[in-house]
């Protein structure tokens, strides 16, 4: 989580910035209006007058055109254009949500008070398709922009500031994830031997795996360095060594300038509905919410878990016996495959998928991965010999995980929660990885929709623990609509 305090951007970006939120609100109009457009033709056919119900009622056609306006409105007052949260986290898609109920709020109040009756119809359809296709236009945006900004376009400059140790870690995390808008162009230090005047102090490199990331001078320096550089934002992480009036000082230096401040706390991997921020004594309070791991929310997830899993099952079941059909006639051997993995409270349970090996699969695994593509900890290898046809098939599309969905019913798993580990993984565990095991382990989940085994070992335990300790229902659901599009396009499965 990150708190940032409001400034103008810099000059550098300003262009792109203003391009990207004219053209996504070019997008959002043209969705607002063919919904509403569409929802009138439906509903009233293509008669444009047919009248509301209602005293001095107006025409549809002024409803329509009136809801348009205001949904459009609606969607740059909430700020769902905001450069600062396109592209990354849940807060957009939760911004567009809310400028439709806003939306349809006021109007069902100046329809009450004004006397006037609009189909119930017209309006419950126009409300929830045009939230989901805004949702999927700004997916489509999403995609372009992660695009662009993995080769290094459609950045922000930013200059962190602080101790070191915290500040190599800071670059390294920001360097491993491309889905957000900051390109670090330098770092200033606690304790480094800076002029003041924003030149190059006489310390050493960052890290010895960082060298590339220039040493601008100390924190006192930072004000001046970011605009030597033409930094946008001026990060301030692990401020232990600044005191109460240096990082006052430092807001003050930047606020004419054009630099925004960004204030990273530090606690880390905590989800905005778990945060708090209080004003107490001058002074902004992180209040933080310990984790839930048991209670009404997560009876609520159990049952959850049970419906849609027998729902899916019911859907799903001529594929899954087609699936299984070609499993049993191209290869010798039982059509599931039962694989000891370690859930809840570190309980084993028998983990069932379709087989996508050879019977003789375990004989040759030393053999198989003397060439591992995993992780350190997940040994995986792209062309597995091991791997049938039909199984190559089944696991790119995650396919063979489908008989999961029995587990989830028996109460082993559920719909979304942590990768469910091996036994033999968990011997190269420390304390904090055993952390994942407070929650049921998942079918999808956060790792599985960010990259599956293309992630490091690192990144799919953070990915992890951020969700058992910051699991909603509706991070729940966000996953669950990741997960068909990740199944798609077959990303990181082999």
């Amino acid at each position: 989580m990150v708190l940032a305090a409001t400034a103008p951007v810099g000059q550098r970006s300003r262009q792109w910035q203003r391009s990207v939120q004219r053209r996504i609100a070019l997008t959002d109009a043209f969705v607002v209006a063919m919904t509403m457009v569409i929802a009138h033709g439906l509903r009233f056919g293509w008669e444009p007058f047919i009248p509301l119900m209602g005293p001095a009622a107006p025409a549809y056609i002024w409803a329509t055109v009136g809801i348009s306006a205001l949904w459009i409105l609606e969607l740059g007052w909430t700020r769902s254009r905001d450069i600062r949260i396109i592209g990354s986290g849940p807060d957009e898609y939760q911004r567009v949500l809310a400028a439709g109920l806003r939306t349809f709020a006021i109007v069902a109040v100046v329809g009450f008070f004004g006397g006037w009756a609009l189909s119930r119809g017209y309006l419950l359809f126009a409300l929830p398709v045009g939230t989901l296709v805004l949702f999927g236009y700004r997916r489509a945006w999403r995609a372009w922009l992660h695009t662009q900004r993995k080769s290094g376009r459609l950045r922000q400059p930013v200059v962190i500031a602080g101790p070191r140790r915290t500040v190599a870690q800071m670059v390294r995390r920001l360097n491993g994830d491309y889905d957000h808008a900051y390109s670090i162009v330098g770092v200033c230090l606690s304790g480094a031997r800076g002029t003041g005047t924003g030149s190059n102090p006489t310390v050493g490199p960052l890290a010895e795996d960082l060298t590339e990331i220039p040493v601008l001078g100390s924190v006192d320096d930072a004000a001046v360095a970011a605009q030597r550089v033409g930094a946008e934002y001026i990060v301030l992480a692990g401020n232990d060594d600044v005191s109460l009036a240096e990082a006052r000082r430092l807001e003050w230096a930047v606020e004419d300038t054009g630099i925004g401040l960004i204030v990273v706390p530090t606690v880390v991997d905590v989800a905005a509905p778990r945060v708090l921020v209080s004003q107490v004594a001058g002074l902004p309070l992180m209040h933080v919410e310990p984790p839930h791991f048991s209670g009404p929310s997560r009876a609520l997830k159990y049952a959850a878990d049970k419906v849609g899993a027998a729902c899916i099952v019911l859907l799903l079941a001529l594929p899954m016996l087609a699936i299984a059909v070609a499993v049993k006639v191209t290869s010798k051997g039982p059509v599931l495959y039962k694989q000891q993995r370690v859930g809840l409270d570190h309980e084993p349970f028998q983990m069932l998928k379709f087989r996508s090996m050879y019977m003789d699969a375990d004989a040759r695994r030393t053999e198989a991965l003397a060439q591992d593509d995993g992780n350190g900890v997940l040994a995986k290898r792209h062309d597995d010999p091991r791997i049938t046809p039909v199984g190559r098939f089944i696991r790119r599309y995650s396919l063979d995980e489908l008989p999961q969905l029995f587990n989830v019913l028996k109460g082993d798993m559920s719909l979304v929660g942590p990768r469910p580990p091996l036994p033999s993984e968990t011997e190269l565990w420390d304390a904090d990885v055993f952390r994942r095991q407070l929650v049921r382990p998942g079918i999808t989940g956060l790792w599985q929709v960010s990259g599956r085994s293309d992630l490091s070992w690192e990144e799919s335990v953070r990915l992890d623990l951020h969700y058992t300790h910051n699991w909603t229902l509706g991070l729940d659901a966000v996953i669950l609509l990741r997960t068909v599009w990740a199944v798609v396009a077959g990303k990181g499965a082999y």
